[in-house]
Protein backbone atom coordinates (compact mmCIF):
# COMPACT_ATOMS: atom_id res chain seq x y z
CA UNK A 1 0.00 0.00 0.00
CA UNK A 2 2.85 2.36 0.83
CA UNK A 3 4.39 1.84 -2.63
CA UNK A 4 1.02 2.58 -4.26
CA UNK A 5 0.64 5.63 -2.02
CA UNK A 6 4.02 7.02 -3.02
CA UNK A 7 3.29 6.43 -6.70
CA UNK A 8 -0.06 8.18 -6.48
CA UNK A 9 1.45 11.14 -4.69
CA UNK A 10 4.34 11.36 -7.16
CA UNK A 11 1.79 11.60 -9.97
CA UNK A 12 0.56 14.88 -8.54
CA UNK A 13 3.95 16.29 -7.61
CA UNK A 14 6.14 18.25 -10.05
CA UNK A 15 8.56 16.05 -11.95
CA UNK A 16 11.27 18.65 -11.59
CA UNK A 17 12.07 17.43 -8.05
CA UNK A 18 12.60 13.93 -6.78
CA UNK A 19 10.13 12.55 -4.25
CA UNK A 20 12.79 12.56 -1.54
CA UNK A 21 13.74 16.16 -2.23
CA UNK A 22 10.11 17.22 -2.27
CA UNK A 23 9.47 15.47 1.03
CA UNK A 24 12.42 17.21 2.70
CA UNK A 25 11.21 20.58 1.46
CA UNK A 26 7.52 20.24 2.33
CA UNK A 27 7.92 18.82 5.82
CA UNK A 28 9.28 22.22 6.85
CA UNK A 29 6.03 23.95 5.90
CA UNK A 30 3.29 24.80 8.39
CA UNK A 31 -0.17 24.39 6.89
CA UNK A 32 -2.00 26.21 9.70
CA UNK A 33 -3.13 29.69 8.72
CA UNK A 34 -0.59 32.29 9.73
CA UNK A 35 -0.80 36.09 9.92
CA UNK A 36 -2.40 37.51 6.79
CA UNK A 37 -3.80 34.14 5.73
CA UNK A 38 -7.32 32.80 5.46
CA UNK A 39 -8.04 29.30 6.75
CA UNK A 40 -9.41 27.40 3.74
CA UNK A 41 -11.71 24.37 3.71
CA UNK A 42 -11.89 22.69 0.33
CA UNK A 43 -15.31 21.06 0.03
CA UNK A 44 -15.40 18.48 -2.77
CA UNK A 45 -11.88 17.49 -3.83
CA UNK A 46 -12.71 14.88 -6.46
CA UNK A 47 -10.32 12.38 -7.97
CA UNK A 48 -6.57 13.08 -8.20
CA UNK A 49 -5.61 14.45 -11.62
CA UNK A 50 -9.27 14.84 -12.67
CA UNK A 51 -11.23 16.82 -10.11
CA UNK A 52 -11.25 20.62 -10.23
CA UNK A 53 -11.21 20.61 -6.45
CA UNK A 54 -8.05 18.50 -6.50
CA UNK A 55 -6.32 21.07 -8.69
CA UNK A 56 -7.42 23.85 -6.36
CA UNK A 57 -5.80 21.83 -3.56
CA UNK A 58 -2.56 21.40 -5.49
CA UNK A 59 -2.23 25.12 -6.09
CA UNK A 60 -2.76 25.95 -2.43
CA UNK A 61 -0.57 23.14 -1.08
CA UNK A 62 2.18 24.29 -3.44
CA UNK A 63 1.83 27.78 -1.89
CA UNK A 64 0.83 29.49 -5.13
CA UNK A 65 -1.86 31.48 -3.27
CA UNK A 66 0.06 33.17 -0.43
CA UNK A 67 -3.05 34.41 1.39
CA UNK A 68 -4.68 30.96 1.43
CA UNK A 69 -3.77 28.23 3.91
CA UNK A 70 -5.44 24.94 2.94
CA UNK A 71 -6.06 23.40 6.35
CA UNK A 72 -8.99 21.06 5.68
CA UNK A 73 -10.27 18.96 2.78
CA UNK A 74 -13.82 17.61 2.96
CA UNK A 75 -14.52 14.79 0.51
CA UNK A 76 -17.88 13.07 1.15
CA UNK A 77 -17.84 10.69 -1.83
CA UNK A 78 -14.37 9.16 -1.84
CA UNK A 79 -14.28 9.06 1.96
CA UNK A 80 -17.75 7.49 1.90
CA UNK A 81 -19.71 5.45 -0.65
CA UNK A 82 -17.12 5.89 -3.42
CA UNK A 83 -14.19 4.73 -1.34
CA UNK A 84 -14.05 1.20 -2.74
CA UNK A 85 -13.87 2.30 -6.39
CA UNK A 86 -10.55 2.48 -8.23
CA UNK A 87 -10.73 6.27 -8.11
CA UNK A 88 -11.54 6.05 -4.39
CA UNK A 89 -8.43 3.94 -3.78
CA UNK A 90 -6.31 6.47 -5.69
CA UNK A 91 -7.83 9.23 -3.58
CA UNK A 92 -7.03 7.36 -0.37
CA UNK A 93 -3.41 6.95 -1.46
CA UNK A 94 -3.13 10.64 -2.27
CA UNK A 95 -4.87 11.56 1.00
CA UNK A 96 -2.37 9.57 3.06
CA UNK A 97 0.60 11.28 1.46
CA UNK A 98 -0.98 14.76 1.54
CA UNK A 99 -1.66 14.38 5.26
CA UNK A 100 1.90 13.26 5.85
CA UNK A 101 3.66 15.77 3.63
CA UNK A 102 1.53 18.86 4.21
CA UNK A 103 -0.34 18.27 7.45
CA UNK A 104 -3.66 19.03 5.79
CA UNK A 105 -6.60 17.42 7.61
CA UNK A 106 -9.29 15.38 5.82
CA UNK A 107 -12.93 14.80 6.76
CA UNK A 108 -15.97 13.21 5.14
CA UNK A 109 -18.36 15.91 6.37
CA UNK A 110 -18.26 19.61 7.18
CA UNK A 111 -19.74 18.77 10.59
CA UNK A 112 -16.46 17.01 11.46
CA UNK A 113 -14.40 20.18 10.97
CA UNK A 114 -13.64 22.18 14.14
CA UNK A 115 -14.56 25.87 14.51
CA UNK A 116 -12.30 28.34 12.67
CA UNK A 117 -9.16 29.71 14.25
CA UNK A 118 -8.65 32.32 11.52
CA UNK A 119 -10.92 33.99 8.94
CA UNK A 120 -12.34 31.00 7.09
CA UNK A 121 -13.05 30.49 3.38
CA UNK A 122 -15.10 27.49 2.28
CA UNK A 123 -14.17 26.65 -1.31
CA UNK A 124 -17.10 24.58 -2.59
CA UNK A 125 -16.13 22.55 -5.64
CA UNK A 126 -18.46 19.56 -5.51
CA UNK A 127 -21.50 18.54 -7.54
CA UNK A 128 -23.68 21.51 -8.45
CA UNK A 129 -26.76 19.73 -7.08
CA UNK A 130 -25.12 19.51 -3.63
CA UNK A 131 -24.18 23.18 -3.42
CA UNK A 132 -27.29 24.49 -1.59
CA UNK A 133 -26.75 22.03 1.27
CA UNK A 134 -22.97 22.56 1.33
CA UNK A 135 -23.41 26.33 1.50
CA UNK A 136 -25.76 25.97 4.49
CA UNK A 137 -23.30 23.68 6.25
CA UNK A 138 -20.39 26.03 5.51
CA UNK A 139 -22.26 28.94 7.03
CA UNK A 140 -23.15 26.88 10.10
CA UNK A 141 -19.48 25.92 10.43
CA UNK A 142 -18.30 29.51 10.76
CA UNK A 143 -17.12 30.43 7.27
CA UNK A 144 -16.65 34.16 6.77
CA UNK A 145 -16.59 33.89 2.97
CA UNK A 146 -17.61 31.20 0.50
CA UNK A 147 -15.93 30.61 -2.86
CA UNK A 148 -18.55 28.86 -4.98
CA UNK A 149 -17.77 27.16 -8.27
CA UNK A 150 -19.96 27.91 -11.30
CA UNK A 151 -22.84 27.90 -11.96
CA UNK A 152 -23.53 27.82 -8.22
CA UNK A 153 -26.80 25.88 -8.25
CA UNK A 154 -28.96 23.93 -10.71
CA UNK A 155 -31.65 26.64 -10.92
CA UNK A 156 -32.13 30.35 -10.43
CA UNK A 157 -34.57 29.74 -7.57
CA UNK A 158 -32.04 27.65 -5.64
CA UNK A 159 -29.22 30.15 -6.21
CA UNK A 160 -31.42 33.06 -5.11
CA UNK A 161 -32.30 31.16 -1.94
CA UNK A 162 -28.59 30.57 -1.29
CA UNK A 163 -27.88 34.27 -1.82
CA UNK A 164 -30.63 35.23 0.66
CA UNK A 165 -29.39 32.71 3.24
CA UNK A 166 -25.82 33.98 3.04
CA UNK A 167 -26.86 37.62 3.27
CA UNK A 168 -29.02 36.91 6.33
CA UNK A 169 -26.01 35.27 7.98
CA UNK A 170 -23.61 38.07 7.00
CA UNK A 171 -21.50 35.70 4.89
CA UNK A 172 -20.12 36.83 1.55
CA UNK A 173 -20.31 34.51 -1.46
CA UNK A 174 -17.88 35.00 -4.35
CA UNK A 175 -17.82 32.94 -7.52
CA UNK A 176 -15.19 30.94 -9.39
CA UNK A 177 -15.85 32.66 -12.71
CA UNK A 178 -12.17 32.75 -13.52
CA UNK A 179 -12.58 34.23 -17.01
CA UNK A 180 -13.59 37.49 -15.31
CA UNK A 181 -9.90 37.93 -14.39
CA UNK A 182 -8.38 36.39 -17.55
CA UNK A 183 -5.69 38.26 -19.46
CA UNK A 184 -7.37 37.70 -22.82
CA UNK A 185 -10.63 39.24 -21.56
CA UNK A 186 -8.86 42.30 -20.18
CA UNK A 187 -6.83 42.74 -23.38
CA UNK A 188 -9.92 42.41 -25.57
CA UNK A 189 -11.97 44.89 -23.54
CA UNK A 190 -9.05 47.34 -23.46
CA UNK A 191 -8.61 47.24 -27.24
CA UNK A 192 -12.34 47.57 -27.92
CA UNK A 193 -12.52 50.64 -25.68
CA UNK A 194 -9.84 52.29 -27.83
CA UNK A 195 -11.71 51.48 -31.07
CA UNK A 196 -15.06 53.32 -31.22
CA UNK A 197 -17.76 51.47 -33.13
CA UNK A 198 -16.07 48.10 -32.70
CA UNK A 199 -17.79 44.84 -31.76
CA UNK A 200 -16.57 42.15 -29.32
CA UNK A 201 -17.09 38.39 -29.63
CA UNK A 202 -15.99 36.04 -26.86
CA UNK A 203 -15.14 32.59 -28.24
CA UNK A 204 -15.01 29.40 -26.19
CA UNK A 205 -14.02 25.97 -27.52
CA UNK A 206 -13.98 22.40 -26.23
CA UNK A 207 -12.29 19.45 -27.89
CA UNK A 208 -14.96 16.74 -27.96
CA UNK A 209 -14.95 14.40 -30.95
CA UNK A 210 -17.56 15.44 -33.50
CA UNK A 211 -19.43 12.14 -33.35
CA UNK A 212 -22.93 11.24 -32.11
CA UNK A 213 -21.38 9.02 -29.43
CA UNK A 214 -19.03 11.66 -28.05
CA UNK A 215 -21.54 14.50 -28.16
CA UNK A 216 -24.34 12.31 -26.83
CA UNK A 217 -22.21 11.47 -23.79
CA UNK A 218 -21.42 15.16 -23.39
CA UNK A 219 -25.08 16.17 -23.60
CA UNK A 220 -26.09 13.60 -20.98
CA UNK A 221 -23.26 14.36 -18.55
CA UNK A 222 -23.88 18.11 -18.87
CA UNK A 223 -27.66 17.79 -18.82
CA UNK A 224 -28.15 21.39 -17.69
CA UNK A 225 -27.27 22.41 -21.27
CA UNK A 226 -24.50 24.35 -22.96
CA UNK A 227 -25.53 27.81 -21.75
CA UNK A 228 -25.57 26.69 -18.11
CA UNK A 229 -22.35 24.76 -18.51
CA UNK A 230 -19.71 25.45 -21.15
CA UNK A 231 -20.81 28.98 -22.10
CA UNK A 232 -21.75 30.11 -18.58
CA UNK A 233 -18.35 31.81 -18.19
CA UNK A 234 -19.02 33.95 -21.27
CA UNK A 235 -22.50 34.87 -20.01
CA UNK A 236 -20.89 35.95 -16.73
CA UNK A 237 -18.61 38.26 -18.72
CA UNK A 238 -21.63 39.81 -20.41
CA UNK A 239 -23.40 40.32 -17.09
CA UNK A 240 -20.25 41.69 -15.41
CA UNK A 241 -18.97 44.03 -18.12
CA UNK A 242 -21.65 44.63 -20.77
CA UNK A 243 -24.74 45.50 -18.73
CA UNK A 244 -26.53 42.34 -19.85
CA UNK A 245 -29.49 41.23 -17.76
CA UNK A 246 -32.81 39.64 -18.58
CA UNK A 247 -34.59 42.95 -18.01
CA UNK A 248 -32.09 44.84 -20.18
CA UNK A 249 -31.95 42.51 -23.20
CA UNK A 250 -33.54 44.16 -26.22
CA UNK A 251 -32.85 41.34 -28.66
CA UNK A 252 -30.91 38.12 -29.14
CA UNK A 253 -30.07 36.83 -32.61
CA UNK A 254 -28.61 33.43 -33.38
CA UNK A 255 -26.07 33.05 -36.16
CA UNK A 256 -27.89 30.24 -37.96
CA UNK A 257 -25.04 29.60 -40.38
CA UNK A 258 -22.63 28.81 -37.54
CA UNK A 259 -24.94 27.33 -34.93
CA UNK A 260 -26.11 23.73 -34.59
CA UNK A 261 -28.58 21.98 -32.29
CA UNK A 262 -28.89 18.21 -32.16
CA UNK A 263 -30.91 15.54 -30.40
CA UNK A 264 -28.64 12.62 -29.56
CA UNK A 265 -28.75 9.52 -27.44
CA UNK A 266 -26.61 9.47 -24.32
CA UNK A 267 -25.02 6.37 -22.77
CA UNK A 268 -28.28 5.66 -20.92
CA UNK A 269 -30.18 5.46 -24.22
CA UNK A 270 -32.17 8.57 -23.41
CA UNK A 271 -32.43 11.39 -25.98
CA UNK A 272 -30.85 14.75 -25.14
CA UNK A 273 -31.24 17.99 -27.08
CA UNK A 274 -28.58 20.67 -26.86
CA UNK A 275 -26.37 22.96 -28.89
CA UNK A 276 -23.15 21.39 -30.10
CA UNK A 277 -22.18 24.89 -31.23
CA UNK A 278 -23.88 28.25 -30.88
CA UNK A 279 -23.17 31.83 -31.82
CA UNK A 280 -25.44 34.73 -30.92
CA UNK A 281 -25.48 38.49 -30.55
CA UNK A 282 -27.19 40.35 -27.72
CA UNK A 283 -28.31 43.96 -27.95
CA UNK A 284 -29.26 45.71 -24.72
CA UNK A 285 -31.77 48.48 -24.13
CA UNK A 286 -28.92 50.65 -22.84
CA UNK A 287 -26.97 50.41 -26.12
CA UNK A 288 -24.46 47.59 -25.61
CA UNK A 289 -23.91 44.94 -28.26
CA UNK A 290 -21.78 41.84 -27.78
CA UNK A 291 -21.52 38.32 -29.17
CA UNK A 292 -20.71 34.85 -27.82
CA UNK A 293 -19.51 31.85 -29.80
CA UNK A 294 -19.14 28.38 -28.26
CA UNK A 295 -18.22 25.13 -29.98
CA UNK A 296 -18.06 21.74 -28.25
CA UNK A 297 -15.77 20.43 -31.02
CA UNK A 298 -13.79 23.60 -31.79
CA UNK A 299 -10.47 22.80 -30.11
CA UNK A 300 -8.89 23.95 -26.87
CA UNK A 301 -8.45 27.71 -27.27
CA UNK A 302 -10.60 30.55 -26.01
CA UNK A 303 -10.14 34.04 -27.36
CA UNK A 304 -11.53 37.52 -27.62
CA UNK A 305 -12.26 38.92 -31.10
CA UNK A 306 -12.79 42.57 -32.05
CA UNK A 307 -14.23 43.62 -35.41
CA UNK A 308 -14.69 47.11 -36.84
CA UNK A 309 -17.94 48.66 -38.01
CA UNK A 310 -17.58 46.85 -41.36
CA UNK A 311 -17.19 43.46 -39.68
CA UNK A 312 -13.47 43.23 -40.41
CA UNK A 313 -11.33 41.59 -37.72
CA UNK A 314 -8.96 44.12 -36.12
CA UNK A 315 -7.87 42.31 -32.94
CA UNK A 316 -7.68 38.80 -31.51
CA UNK A 317 -6.18 37.66 -28.21
CA UNK A 318 -5.90 34.00 -27.22
CA UNK A 319 -5.94 32.09 -23.98
CA UNK A 320 -3.29 30.86 -23.66
CA UNK A 321 -1.11 33.45 -25.37
CA UNK A 322 2.47 32.74 -26.43
CA UNK A 323 3.85 33.54 -22.98
CA UNK A 324 1.32 31.30 -21.27
CA UNK A 325 1.91 28.43 -23.73
CA UNK A 326 5.40 28.05 -22.28
CA UNK A 327 3.87 27.86 -18.80
CA UNK A 328 1.35 25.28 -20.01
CA UNK A 329 4.18 23.14 -21.40
CA UNK A 330 5.94 23.24 -18.02
CA UNK A 331 2.78 22.21 -16.19
CA UNK A 332 2.20 19.33 -18.62
CA UNK A 333 5.62 17.98 -17.68
CA UNK A 334 5.07 18.52 -13.97
CA UNK A 335 1.57 17.00 -13.86
CA UNK A 336 1.50 14.59 -16.82
CA UNK A 337 -1.68 12.80 -15.77
CA UNK A 338 -3.86 15.82 -15.02
CA UNK A 339 -6.67 17.26 -17.14
CA UNK A 340 -5.25 19.56 -19.87
CA UNK A 341 -7.72 22.40 -19.27
CA UNK A 342 -6.27 22.92 -15.78
CA UNK A 343 -3.09 24.24 -17.35
CA UNK A 344 -4.49 26.83 -19.77
CA UNK A 345 -6.40 28.46 -16.90
CA UNK A 346 -3.83 27.86 -14.16
CA UNK A 347 -2.87 31.53 -13.59
CA UNK A 348 -6.52 32.58 -13.43
CA UNK A 349 -7.47 29.91 -10.89
CA UNK A 350 -4.61 31.20 -8.72
CA UNK A 351 -5.69 34.82 -9.15
CA UNK A 352 -9.29 34.22 -8.10
CA UNK A 353 -8.35 32.14 -5.03
CA UNK A 354 -5.71 34.62 -3.93
CA UNK A 355 -8.04 37.60 -4.28
CA UNK A 356 -10.83 35.85 -2.39
CA UNK A 357 -8.50 34.73 0.42
CA UNK A 358 -6.86 38.14 0.76
CA UNK A 359 -10.26 39.86 0.75
CA UNK A 360 -11.45 37.55 3.52
CA UNK A 361 -8.51 38.60 5.68
CA UNK A 362 -8.16 42.34 4.98
CA UNK A 363 -11.64 43.27 3.72
CA UNK A 364 -10.32 45.05 0.64
CA UNK A 365 -12.29 44.49 -2.62
CA UNK A 366 -11.62 41.26 -4.51
CA UNK A 367 -11.08 43.07 -7.80
CA UNK A 368 -12.82 41.48 -10.78
CA UNK A 369 -14.20 38.50 -8.84
CA UNK A 370 -17.86 37.82 -9.55
CA UNK A 371 -20.35 37.98 -6.70
CA UNK A 372 -23.28 35.63 -6.18
CA UNK A 373 -25.54 38.45 -7.39
CA UNK A 374 -23.74 38.30 -10.74
CA UNK A 375 -24.08 34.52 -10.68
CA UNK A 376 -27.84 34.78 -10.13
CA UNK A 377 -28.24 37.15 -13.07
CA UNK A 378 -25.96 34.97 -15.21
CA UNK A 379 -28.10 31.92 -14.53
CA UNK A 380 -31.23 33.95 -15.27
CA UNK A 381 -29.76 34.97 -18.62
CA UNK A 382 -28.88 31.34 -19.43
CA UNK A 383 -32.41 30.19 -18.66
CA UNK A 384 -33.87 33.08 -20.66
CA UNK A 385 -31.69 32.60 -23.74
CA UNK A 386 -31.89 28.82 -24.10
CA UNK A 387 -35.51 28.52 -25.36
CA UNK A 388 -35.20 31.64 -27.51
CA UNK A 389 -32.13 30.29 -29.31
CA UNK A 390 -33.62 26.82 -29.60
CA UNK A 391 -36.68 28.31 -31.29
CA UNK A 392 -34.55 30.29 -33.73
CA UNK A 393 -32.64 27.15 -34.76
CA UNK A 394 -35.69 24.94 -35.39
Amino acid sequence: MYARSVAAFQAFLPRTRSFAATRAFHTTLNTQAGPGQAEVILVGCGAPNRGMGWYHAIQMLEKKCPSASLDYIVEPWFMGPGGDSDAGKDFAAWQAEAEKEYGVKFASSLSDVPPPEAPRVALISGRTADNPRLLSESIAGGSKCIYLEKPGAPTVAELEAMKDEAEAAGVEVLMGYNKNVCKYVAKTREFATSAPGSHVTFVSNNAYENTPESLGECFERNAEGMLKNMAIHELALLVSFYDVSVDNIESVTADKEFSSMQTLKGPSGKDWTDFDKIKFTIKTKTGSEVSVQADRCGGTDSYGLVTDSDGKEVFRYYMPDEEDKAHVAELEKQYPNAMPYFFTQDPDYITVKERVAKHTVDGKPAEGVATIAIAVETLKVAEYLTPLLQEQLK
